[in-house]
């Protein structure tokens, strides 16, 4: 026996299920590593862009390969354990407890194909690795706001992207997908081989299989006009977020745009005209020419108290800068509604704005993203991306301390400080709830109760998503609650 498995820490308790034969057994079958609870790397493996309550199996699978997939697949189906998957971790809901996990992130392959205009992609890719690469090409995907995100995972749950005005959702991009199924066996899923499988794996989450590669469409997109206009939110917060909404209404299907509200700290750390202030931000990115985008903003600049202009044209491999969003791990959790073309009236936008305002007991960000354009059109071959009505998407995101929501290993739940989270949520979003048209998947982060995850899809395609569940997992080994649960 080598020394090194001589010297990992025995199979007891929480692995005694599948015992020291069956581990080796796994570890003998994998290209990669397999990690239990107390050697060195599980704790670095297991907790993922999204720190609080991060995930604690009994087995953590590093996969580098498909047959690495096939392999932790087998062992969970014949051991009968629960098995769950994380690529960077940007999307944990409930985290697993138990188990298998599959961690995804080392496979991150990406091969362009310049001609058909689509490119191979890994696992674990992440948008920041594609964007670079296709741009080498005059190409672009159809990624999302944060150049960490993985893009598996992110199309999987259908991607409101910043072209997707222009170009539709991430899912209705995908062309191939290759998939683990409860079997452990590495099926190449299209249109033509399963429609069924391809339809619900497009929009439907992470339920139904290991995703370890899958072909998508790129778009020849090689600069855009955008960025990020920062206002005073003390002063003119409501006003930016009536005049965005308003000037929505006429934008052209090239131009994708959200407004974000949040609290900056009075710390060293944050730029001097940032500190301490309440910002209201309007993101935007056209891909139409430079002097037509400036001619747009125009209106968003007229509303005055502007703190920063950064508003240009840039060549597609800068787009992060759009939202600039923080690329450091931390917890958080959030909640959303999908809205009509209607969006806010006057009086649920002052409510929503008091609620979540700097006042909030808990930090608030509060975002609202322009839907409609390619985001309402039905995919050239269907998906299961649902509420394509939806107008507007708006969520709150806040931060939980890591002392309330993170994994002790104990065993214990979240904290009170998630309890809060959870109740000013629903505050924030209660102005709007009879008028929600459901929920967007990608924006849910941190465990959901049943109707949550039920409005995801609505009753038609929740059922249609179910009855496939059963039939492709009937043992009920990938987590699933209608939105791919511990992919992300």
């Amino acid at each position: 026996m080598r020394k090194e498995t001589q010297e990992r820490p025995a199979v007891t308790g929480r692995t005694d299920k599948m015992g020291g034969q069956g581990l080796e057994a796994l570890r003998a079958a994998v290209r990669g590593s397999v990690l239990v609870p107390r050697e060195p790397e599980y704790d670095q493996e297991r907790i993922g862009f999204q720190t609080g309550n991060p995930h604690r199996p009994d087995v953590i699978v590093v996969a580098r390969t498909p047959d690495d997939v096939r392999a932790a697949v087998d062992h969970a189906q014949r051991y009968g354990l629960p098995l769950a998957v994380q690529a960077t971790g940007h999307g944990l809901g409930a985290a697993a407890s138990t188990g298998v996990l599959v961690s995804t992130r080392r496979m991150t392959g990406i091969r362009i194909d310049t001609r058909a205009r689509t490119a191979w992609i890994e696992a674990g890719v992440r948008a920041g690795d594609l964007v670079e690469q296709a741009a080498r090409h005059g190409l672009a995907p159809v990624n999302g706001s944060a150049p960490g995100v993985g893009v598996v995972s992110y199309a999987l749950g259908g991607g409101v992207g910043l072209l997707g005005r222009q170009f539709g959702y991430a899912a209705d991009r995908v062309r191939r997908i290759d998939v683990v199924t409860a079997d452990a066996r590495l099926r190449h899923v299209t249109a033509d081989s399963d429609p069924e499988l391809f339809w619900a794996l497009r929009g439907g989450g992470g339920g139904f299989g290991v995703v370890t590669g899958m072909e998508i469409e790129l778009v020849p997109v090689e600069r855009i006009f955008g960025g990020r206009l920062v206002f005073d939110g003390g002063q003119v917060a409501e006003e930016v977020l009536r005049i965005w909404q308003k000037w929505t209404e006429s934008v052209p299907d090239e131009l994708t745009s959200a407004v974000t509200l949040l609290p900056m700290p009075d710390v060293p750390a944050v730029p001097a005209p940032l500190r301490g202030r309440y910002l209201a931000q309007v993101h935007i990115a056209f891909s139409g020419p430079s002097d037509e985008g400036e001619r747009l903003v125009e209106p968003l600049r007229a509303i005055g108290c502007v703190l920063i202009d950064e508003l240009r044209d840039m060549p597609y491999d800068e787009c992060g800068s759009v939202f600039s969003e923080p690329d450091t791990p931390h917890s958080y959790r959030s909640a959303n509604v999908l809205l009509g073309s209607d969006g806010l009236d006057e009086s649920a936008r002052r409510s929503v704005l008091a609620a979540a305002g700097p006042s909030a007991e808990v930090m608030c960000v509060l975002s609202m993203r322009h839907l409609g354009g390619a985001f309402s059109r039905r995919a050239a071959v269907p998906n299961a991306v649902p509420h394509r009505d939806a107008g507007y998407l708006l969520y709150v995101l806040s931060p939980v301390p890591d002392d309330q929501a993170a994994d002790s290993g104990s065993g214990a739940g979240p904290g009170s400080g998630e309890e809060v989270v959870r109740a000013l949520h629903e505050r924030v979003l209660a102005p709007v709830g009879d008028r929600a048209l459901g929920r967007n998947a990608n924006f849910l982060y941190g465990p959901q109760d049943r109707e949550a995850a039920r409005s995801v899809y609505g009753e038609q395609t929740g059922a249609r998503l179910e009855r496939l569940k059963a039939e492709c997992d009937p043992q009920g080994m990938f987590r699933f609650n209608l939105r791919g649960d511990g992919r992300g």
